[in-house]
């Protein structure tokens, strides 16, 4: 277990979120830009800047007419403290690689949101003192990033932890209050009852700390699903858990549920294809759904060699596809229509030859390849004697077979 030390104190908390109101429209580094539309933000995929073999957001947003990205993930220092880092190594503070990522993105009419959380790491709602100085922390990425929308991504291990959650919960709020017009979304797992009891746990807690977000989105999938049809049925079971915890009628539960899918194989093995997205974005559209997204961009391109559907990667999505397939999705959620007869370009093949072998003494960095089990992989940050697999969240990335 890591220890964490303590974080910015409340009285800090006050004075950053004061100025929260002005940090939509302030000038910043990364060239603030007018806010897109809500509905914009709402269809934006999640996309790993720093990790996974990032694709050029240009490209994709030049072949798809995509123009917001949700960029992931903002985490705890991996060494403990209260402020905010990408993927818990890179301080936000003095961040210049996701800036230009950013920048790139507004320069092309572009904008992005940014998700705090996800699956592994430590979350600033656990390392944090209260719910003031978690916010404090995120107000500095809206601040330096002048962001106009974050999704909040509520998920194992944090989400077992009531004191994190509220935690969460509260700074939300917060900065939903110090930021108008602040776009902001919650993602927390799914299950075929709609989600379980820790996502119930953290829709009460919104409901007694009075926080209502844009919408509650349910990822369907890593839980036994089997295509569109378990995914449509469980977003009609987690439209009814609305209901019930906040009171709300059909149409207006609809009017604050999201859907946030897996492309391609999922970390279980569940297969979700085009074919599957269209029947969820059919779905999510007939019923007012507020969000419609996915995990990962990273993943939104064909293996090469093509895997047919055998392993499960960060960097493609082993199911037959063109680039970028899955991303023109959004754009349609968005209401706009995809270009077509847009030309992808062929990935280089591989280079098969193995590289050194493996050796459970020897320190890697982010970079470093090695080969194991006839595949050869690559490091994504520093380890020692973690056995190279093919996990999402592991410190190998896969390369292929060699």
């Amino acid at each position: 277990m890591r220890r964490l030390r303590a974080c910015l104190g409340a009285v800090a908390a006050v004075g950053l979120a004061a100025a929260g109101a002005t940090a939509l429209v302030a000038g910043n580094a990364s060239g603030a830009t007018s806010a897109l539309s809500n509905r914009w933000y709402a269809a934006a995929p999640y996309l790993m800047p720093l990790d996974n073999d990032p694709p050029a957001a240009g490209a994709i947003m030049d072949a798809t007419g995509l123009k917001a990205f949700q960029l992931a993930f903002i985490l705890a220092p991996n060494g403990g403290g209260c402020s905010p880092t990408w993927g818990g190594t890179a301080a936000v503070s003095s961040d210049t690689a996701v800036q230009s990522v950013i920048s790139n993105i507004r320069t092309k009419g572009g904008d992005v949101s940014v998700s705090i959380g996800g699956y592994g790491g430590t979350k600033l709602g656990q390392a944090c003192s209260d719910a003031a100085a978690t916010a404090a922390a995120y107000q500095q990425v809206i601040t330096k990033y002048g962001l106009h929308a974050i999704d909040f991504d509520l998920e194992e291990p944090e989400y077992e932890n009531a004191a994190a959650i509220k935690n969460e919960i509260g700074a939300a709020k917060i900065l939903q209050q110090n930021n108008p017009g602040l776009y902001v979304s919650v993602t927390t797992a799914g299950t075929a009852d709609g989600t379980g009891w820790f996502g119930k746990q953290m829709l009460l807690e919104a409901k007694s700390q009075g926080f209502t977000p844009n919408n509650f989105s349910i990822m369907p999938f890593d839980g036994g699903f089997n295509g569109a049809a378990s995914q449509t049925g469980a977003l009609t079971n987690f439209n009814q858990i609305l209901q019930s915890t906040f009171g709300w009628d059909q149409a207006t539960a609809y009017a604050h549920e999201g859907f946030s899918g897996m492309n391609g194989r999922s970390d279980t093995g569940e297969i979700f294809t085009q074919a599957d997205f269209q029947s969820v974005l059919d779905y999510a559209t007939s019923h007012n759904m507020d969000r419609f997204t996915f995990w990962s961009l990273n993943r939104d391109r064909q293996c090469n060699p093509p895997d047919n559907g055998g392993r499960t990667s960060g960097t493609c999505s082993s199911v037959a596809q063109n680039a970028w397939d899955f991303a023109k999705y959004s754009v349609k959620f968005a209401g706009v229509t995809p270009p077509t007869g847009t030309p992808t370009s062929t990935p280089t093949p591989p280079d098969t030859t193995c590289k050194p072998a493996w050796s459970s003494t020897a320190v890697y960095t982010a970079g470093n390849e090695v080969s194991y089990n006839k595949h050869n992989w690559k490091a994504k940050w520093w380890t020692q004697n973690e056995q190279p697999a093919a996990t999402e969240w592991g410190p190998w990335q896969d390369e292929g077979a060699c």
